[in-house]
């Protein structure tokens, strides 16, 4: 999937889960300390994040490296490369 398809997608999901504004989704915004997410939301960031894209991230221990939305652009361009390598 292209980088630009992963960046719509995943800010489509901060758009409509979590209704933040689009001038706020920037590649370097820190989800925790500037958007604001605690522990529940990454439950439910991580299973919309798994339903848009068809990808399991729960077990992936490279999701706990996520800080910033450029973070979670890189981290779903390497699952789905990956998972394209299969």
């Amino acid at each position: 999937m292209q980088r630009e398809k992963i960046v719509e997608l995943v800010n489509e999901v901060f758009l409509e889960d979590f209704e933040m504004e689009q001038q706020d989704l920037v590649p370097e915004v820190n989800l925790f300390t500037e958007l604001g997410l605690d522990s529940l939301d990454v439950v439910d960031l991580v299973v919309a994040l798994q339903k848009k894209f068809n990808v399991s991230i729960r077990d992936d221990a490279r999701v706990r490296d996520v800080r910033t939305l450029n973070d979670l652009y890189d981290f779903i361009e390497a699952i789905g490369n990956e998972m394209d390598g299969q």
